[in-house]
């Protein structure tokens, strides 16, 4: 009986959950027991405190039993990307440099799920201090994808999207640099949304590259995606990128349909490299919405083509700068053996501490922003980054959202792209542009490919419209049921 409450769809956890009809420990109990099976072929968690979920759980229990006023999200389990600072937890974000630390206090948003009566089951996986598209990078090991094991999930935020599609949590935050979030959704078959730059606090979230980085949410369903996206949002003084803006409720409008609904397609989008079947299966979608009566169209993004290099030049920079504190003195990884001097021991534990893919981003950064260097690249970077945000402006004037392709192939084989950094760099051509240009993005599913792998249709909204957004997903979502397929693990 509990293992078949971690299939339920959001909505009818938590009818049973508000009825009382099940227990927050029950439920809890239920994605535990799922996780102690399927979490050994999976890898999606790297910290678990089973305990200590179920006494949050049985605190919601009291508080529902004696009439208390609950929180959006009472009782229901919410898995957290390892780059988010949780109080007390081990917060490694996938990297050996950060092995035994454990934060003193608690990120933005894992502050706004305690007051929203969340149960925070467990730490997830993820490629190293998010620097990755396959999940393949942790030094903890990869994560796999559920739909099949010798996939990958993509990356960066793998263990959080492989955790819900593997039904080992209901929800799951990620974070998005350049499409960490969106980019294993679409892969392993879930809901998976970037905020709005700004929509939802950065404190706490261990940088990777600090006007890129947005943490979001992970759902099975839109109504998930909704309601956690509505638990995490608003702003945090501690953040000074975080915006004074009204928060909607998602979870009370994202069922209402959108009348004229205008949806531009890129062309850009479906040139050279887009797999047959993935245009395939987002034509489809696009017919779908067609047929409920949205308008298509298409739009031009002609600095798109720029969008990798500008990306690779600007996340490249902040993190050469952001990961400058990882230097074996404060905290993180000190190395027991190394010469005589400051520099040496600064040397020996950053050679120690970081992985290869990590080293790689940090040297091209240095080189990027380096005397002699820093006009002709990073600050190119920036104008072009400009016109990439003026493309969407543009855009945005003749439509309401913009739809494509999330990845431009389906899940990829384990080891296949690791020798060619570049080849796995593309995997996130579609996604980068929305985080240069700081807009919302949502990932929803919308295929499967004859081998039985997951497709995503991304929808792209003006900046602080998720509520658009979520309402036009939510529209192609009720005329389909690729939100219910499930993995069946090969």
């Amino acid at each position: 009986m509990t293992l078949s409450l971690t299939t339920l769809t959001f909505a009818e956890l938590t009818a049973r959950l508000n009825s009382q009809a099940v227990s927050s420990v029950d439920v809890t109990n239920a994605f535990l027991e799922t996780i102690r099976r399927d979490d050994t072929s999976i890898h999606a968690f790297l910290h678990l405190d089973a305990e200590e979920a179920l006494r949050q759980a049985e605190v919601v229990d009291r508080k529902r039993a004696s009439g208390e006023p609950l929180g959006l999200l009472a009782g229901i389990p919410v898995a957290i990307k390892d780059a988010i600072c949780t109080l007390g937890q081990p917060t490694t974000c996938g990297s050996r440099m950060l092995e035994k630390f454990v934060p003193p206090y608690d990120a933005g948003v894992i502050t706004k799920l305690r007051q929203a009566d969340a149960v925070l089951i467990g730490k997830t996986n993820m490629d190293e201090f998010a620097m990755g598209s396959s999940g393949e990078n942790s030094a903890y090991g990869p994560t796999r994808n559920p739909w099949d094991l010798t996939r990958i999930p993509g990356g960066s935020s793998s263990g959080s999207a492989a955790a819900v599609a593997a039904r080992m949590a209901l929800l799951s935050l990620g974070s998005d640099t350049g499409g960490s979030i969106r980019q294993p959704a679409g892969l392993c078959g879930i809901v998976g949304l970037k905020p709005t730059y700004g929509r939802v606090s950065r404190y706490g979230l261990i940088a990777y590259a600090s006007s890129l980085d947005q943490i979001g949410p992970f759902a099975t369903d839109v109504a998930g995606a909704s309601l956690l996206l509505e638990a995490i949002s608003g702003h945090d003084p501690r953040d000074s990128t975080s915006v004074q803006q009204a928060v909607p409720q998602y979870s009370k409008t994202f069922d209402q349909p959108l009348a004229g609904l205008r949806i531009g397609v890129p062309i850009e989008h479906f040139a050279e490299g887009l797999d047959a079947e993935v245009e395939r299966s987002v034509r489809e979608a696009l017919a779908v919405y067609r047929s409920l009566g949205a308008e298509i169209k298409d739009v031009h993004l002609p600095h798109s083509k720029y969008a990798i290099a500008t990306y690779y030049l600007v996340a490249t920079s902040e993190a050469s700068s952001n990961l400058a504190r990882y230097d074996g003195v404060h905290y993180g990884h000190r190395a027991e053996q190394f010469g005589n001097s400051l520099v040496e021991m600064y040397e020996a534990s950053r050679a120690e501490g970081f992985g290869a893919e990590v080293k790689r981003r940090i040297m091209l950064g240095v080189f990027s922003l380096s005397a002699g260097y820093a006009d002709k690249y990073y600050a190119k970077a920036l104008q072009v980054r400009r016109l990439i945000r003026q493309d969407f402006d543009t855009a945005f004037e003749q439509v309401d959202v913009i739809a494509g392709p999330v990845t431009p192939t389906p899940a990829f084989k384990m080891g296949e792209k690791t020798s060619d950094p570049l080849a796995m760099y593309l995997s996130d051509i579609y996604t980068i542009s929305a985080n240069l240009a700081g807009l919302p993005g949502v990932s929803i599913p919308c295929g499967l490919s004859s081998q039985q792998l997951p497709i995503g249709l991304q929808l792209l909204a003006p900046p602080f419209e998720e509520e658009r957004m979520l309402r036009a997903a939510r529209m192609f979502e009720r005329e389909t049921d690729w939100n219910l397929r499930r993995p069946e693990r090969r």
